[in-house]
């Protein structure tokens, strides 16, 4: 009995550690992934059309939280047949062999300057290859749910995106822009 009433104890204590984290799933309906390279210096924007946000979170305590994205990358759409064909290749997002990206988050923490803003720090892992990422998002609650927005800047070349003849950056640029707006439900 004495056994038992330790064991609650411990329990009672370890409560308000894990009582203020949510779990929120994203509603596809609502959320939106977008990316722009150039193009000519010209922006050529897309839209990854399939996507997941998975995450742990309160915005009070945000260092105990985890930011999870899977994005399917063949449905990315650059509103173009012929550039969608191009994209599909090897010197591109090769979906043939790299299905998938992936971010996992190992840190959240708060953004210096406004309220509600946040940086996950994590690993993206694009087609095979893992670099360190820093994720600046806007929180905001409603209701019914939240939102979390932010962009932030890639470097195409350390993730082996546009190869071959398309490593000169004078005709595609050397970064591409990545903006999300994704709505989010706790889970069940």
């Amino acid at each position: 009995m004495k056994n038992l009433a330790c064991v609650f104890a411990l329990l009672a204590c370890a409560a308000p550690q894990f009582a203020g984290a949510a779990e929120w799933r994203m509603d596809p309906a609502n959320s939106r992934l977008d990316f722009a390279a150039t193009f000519e210096k010209t922006p050529a924007p897309g839209v990854f059309k399939e996507f997941d946000t998975r995450l742990d979170f309160d915005p009070a305590k945000p260092a105990g939280g985890r930011l999870d994205v899977t994005i399917r990358v063949a449905s990315a759409d650059m509103a173009s047949a012929d550039i969608n064909k191009a994209i599909a290749g090897a010197e591109w997002f090769d979906f043939a062999r790299h299905q998938q990206a992936e971010f996992h988050s190992t840190e959240i923490r708060p953004s210096t300057g406004q309220a509600g803003s946040y940086v996950a720090r994590g690993v993206l892992t694009l087609k095979g290859v893992q670099q360190s990422v820093e994720v600046p998002f806007r929180w905001s609650e409603v209701p019914d749910g939240a939102t979390m927005q932010g962009e932030f800047t890639l470097k195409r070349m350390p993730f082996g995106i546009g190869t071959g003849e398309w490593t000169a950056t004078d005709v595609i640029g050397p970064e591409v822009a990545v903006k999300f707006r994704v709505r989010l439900r706790k889970a069940s």
